[in-house]
């Protein structure tokens, strides 16, 4: 069964799940997922009591999986789910998203943000030139890059560095950039 929807009192305006990881292949012949993992805190992948697998985050086939146990294999998880006990029963999940529900998810420092958040962001330069809104975001080995759409200036890749990025609002809807010299076309 899965989490409750229900948005209460106040309404949920976020995604129901963040992104674990990917799960890649099998590993081994004991039903273990070798998985990409994309969270900060891959210990914590253990100790939660179930995770959910779906082929996105928008989809309506999530399914909920009991934790056994995690454990790292070099930049890799090994996630083994109850019941998935052979190479067989593994393979079936293979390219799965490994999802955790919000309200499992690690608890956010005051200054920290989902990524999720930062998209529909108004991106202003400190000159106060409106750039456009933030539409999606790359995620690179080095930094993550946001693509910025606006009526004006086309489509703008902005990296998400701190000499870049000067300010987040994200209660305010704006996030403030020193954009680069040569990254806009005069």
């Amino acid at each position: 069964m899965g989490p409750t929807t229900e948005a209460g009192p106040e309404e949920r305006t976020g995604p129901s799940f963040l992104l674990l990881g990917h799960v890649l292949r099998p590993h081994g012949l004991h039903g273990e997922l070798r998985v990409r993992l994309l969270t900060d805190y891959p210990e914590r992948i253990g100790d939660l009591p179930q995770i959910y697998l779906a082929t996105d985050l928008e989809a309506r086939d999530v399914q909920v999986w009991r934790v056994e146990h995690m454990r790292m294999h070099r930049q890799f998880g090994l996630l083994k789910l109850h019941g998935v006990n052979d190479r067989n029963a593994a393979e079936l999940l293979r390219e799965l998203k490994v999802l955790v529900a919000i309200d499992d998810a690690v608890p956010l420092e005051e200054d920290e943000f989902y990524l999720y958040q930062l998209i529909g962001l108004r991106v202003i330069t400190e000159e106060g030139c409106e750039l456009g809104t933030i539409q999606d975001i790359i995620e690179t080995g080095a930094n993550d890059v946001y693509i910025v759409k606006g009526p004006g200036s086309g489509e703008i890749l902005i990296p998400a560095t701190a000499e870049t990025i000067l300010e987040t609002r994200i209660a305010d809807g704006y996030l403030r950039v020193q954009l680069p010299d040569g990254l806009l076309s005069d």
